[in-house]
């Protein structure tokens, strides 16, 4: 609407000016500013040299964008390429179950919520041993023991370790297993043998 509206005013004044200026001229604007200002130079000082920056000043716009945008474009600025980058969120279809306390996680991921049961047992461990053994350097190997654990050790496997006593029971999910060093017994023999072939 407006475009039209601009148009037609244009060609309004094209045709005016074709009437009134058949063989063409100044605009008429632009020549009442020169010859204004031609005329305030040769009253004031007439050795002073014509400058155009002082006729427009700052009337002219440069950081201007030259073409207009296309829809395509602006819709990649917003949303992103779908093949490449998309910004908007996109559903997960990774997301499992954990199989011990039910709680979501990723795909390939620890489950957050058994990690940080893990990772606090853990510290209470440490600040136990730090609080018994202190920060020196332990050339012993550390055994941590629970509530009605250190009876059921034999002496021979405590014997030559430093031991460290924690004031709770074990929680389910911390088996005894897990200290043991290695469940099989290291073979005498070097020969590989296939098994289970029938």
């Amino acid at each position: 609407m407006s475009r039209n509206l601009f148009l037609s005013i244009k060609n309004l004044i094209r045709n005016l000016e074709n009437l009134f200026l058949p063989y063409g001229g100044q605009q008429p604007a632009l020549a009442c500013l020169v010859q204004q200002h031609s005329s305030s130079i040769n009253s004031s000082n007439p050795s002073q040299s014509f400058n155009l920056k002082d006729i427009i000043g700052d009337g002219v716009l440069w950081a201007v964008p030259k073409h207009r945008r296309s829809v395509e474009k602006r819709l990649n600025r917003k949303f992103g390429v779908p093949e490449y980058n998309w910004k908007p969120l996109k559903e997960k279809r990774n997301l499992r179950s954990c199989q011990k306390c039910g709680h979501d996680h990723e795909l390939g991921v620890l489950c957050p919520f058994c990690y940080d049961k893990v990772r606090k047992e853990t510290q209470l461990m440490q600040d136990k041993i730090q609080e018994q053994l202190g920060l020196e350097a332990i050339e012993q190997e550390v055994v941590v023991l629970y509530e009605g654990e250190k009876g059921e050790q034999s002496a021979d496997n405590l014997k030559g370790k430093r031991i460290v006593e924690m004031q709770k029971p074990r929680p389910m999910w911390f088996t005894k297993n897990l200290l043991q060093k290695s469940t099989q017994q290291p073979s005498e023999t070097k020969e590989v043998k296939p098994s289970d072939l029938g």
